[in-house]
């Protein structure tokens, strides 16, 4: 049985992972298949990562598209509260910050 109904959250469509270095969180985001890279580019900008993230991100978000992978490399700062070590997050390391950002809605962007 194939599902026909259109994509509703960015995991529908791409994978992350994520990982941390001080106070900064790098989330990698690849498409489930090429057909959803453009997609991915025009969902993965600056505003609307730090807005999706905007209860725990107080620094800048970059993206850096990646064409040869279908995927987007973003970098967050200030998201960890001043990095593991200083933080008292439950998770202070960002290593659920691909999971949380694959839970943005995609709906009316397809």
């Amino acid at each position: 049985m194939t599902n026909t109904t259109q994509p509703r959250l960015l995991a529908d469509i791409a994978w992350a992972h994520s990982g941390d270095k001080g106070d900064m969180v790098n989330i990698g985001v690849a498409a489930r298949e090429p057909r959803h890279y453009p997609l991915l580019l025009r969902l993965l900008t600056p505003q609307r990562v730090a807005a999706h993230f905007s209860d725990i991100c107080k620094g800048q978000v970059r993206c850096y598209p990646l064409p040869n992978l279908n995927a987007v490399n973003l970098v967050l700062t200030q998201i960890l509260d001043g990095g593991p070590m200083r933080s008292l997050r439950l998770d202070p390391q960002g290593k659920a910050l691909g999971d949380a950002l694959l839970l943005m809605p995609i709906d009316g962007q397809t």
